[in-house]
């Protein structure tokens, strides 16, 4: 089997900056959710595709805010699209799809929690994580565990990852620490651009294992020694970003394996949400619905 591990958050902002505004009978802007629904509805209609759980940012913040005061906020974030935060993971449980909203952690913590739980049980031939962030690539191995991007049809399994970053998975923590994360507001170490740090931790592995001096290297990047200067001054600055980009694996998930197993949507809670949201167009999109006593 297969299990699909979707990031929430991203598909959620995904839609919303796709799709022209859509309002509910009662007014609420609904767009997001819209579009959320009908690209779950797709890769629930694919092949293949028995276990599945979404995971979504329930509040922006978590506590890599009280580690680092410039790591992302929801500040920029459009009030109507922060409205349908709540409203994404109703609608994604009505489809019957296990919903883990994260507070203290992010939803990129439990998707990787979930991964290392389950991607050695009986049975798990892969675990897909559906999401273009690059921090997932740190759970990548070999083809067991890959990250999809499912707007670009792009899957990267450890050789994807490697010729993208020129790094191994296990140093992706390592090379975000060095170059920065705009999208997590990850500042990067100066002088360290994409080709040093690929060049110099292809050699060296982790942060940790760096000479100080330049003339220790095995590797000569362009002004190594500058380079080498600017991470020996900011040793405890690289250490934190790392800290920040490494994910948890501890969030507690309660689910088993099987809960996991879609069974298709609960009908009468699905249908009942599309009337409440004026999603007429969408009331019989589900390709099973699930067994329910009526």
């Amino acid at each position: 089997m297969k299990i699909h591990l979707v990031d929430g958050t991203y598909e959620l902002f995904r839609a919303h900056f796709a799709l022209p505004p859509v309002t509910a009978p009662d007014g609420r802007p609904v767009s997001a959710v819209r579009g959320l629904m009908q690209t779950i509805l797709m890769l629930l209609r694919e092949d293949g595709i028995t276990h599945v759980a979404c995971a979504f940012d329930h509040v922006v913040e978590s506590f890599r805010n009280d580690m680092f005061d410039g790591y992302k906020t929801g500040e920029g974030t459009p009030e109507d699209l922060m409205s349908q935060f709540h409203l994404a993971e109703r609608a994604i449980a009505a489809l019957g799809v296990v919903v883990w909203p994260m507070v203290e952690f992010e939803a990129d913590d439990a998707l990787a929690s979930a991964t290392v739980l389950w991607r050695d049980a009986p049975d798990v031939d892969q675990v897909v994580i559906c999401s273009p962030d690059k921090d997932l690539t740190q759970m990548v191995i070999g083809s067991k565990v890959v990250c999809l991007d499912r707007r670009r049809n792009i899957t990267l399994d450890d050789a994807g990852v490697r010729r993208k970053f020129g790094v191994p998975p296990a140093s992706i923590p390592d090379y975000l620490a060095l170059v920065g994360d705009a999208a997590d507001g990850i500042p990067g170490i100066p002088r360290w651009g994409a080709k040093t740090a690929a060049l110099v931790l292809d050699r060296y592995g982790q942060i940790e294992s760096i000479p100080d001096d330049s003339e220790q290297w095995d590797v000569r990047p362009r002004g190594a020694q500058a380079v080498a200067a600017s991470l020996a001054e900011r040793r405890e600055e690289a250490a934190l970003y790392k800290r920040l980009i490494t994910l948890r694996f501890d969030v507690p998930l309660t689910e088993t394996l099987d809960e996991l197993r879609w069974n298709g949507a609960p009908k009468q809670e699905y249908q009942t949400l599309c009337t409440e949201l004026g999603f007429d167009g969408m009331m019989n999109l589900p390709s099973r619905w699930a067994w329910e006593v009526e």
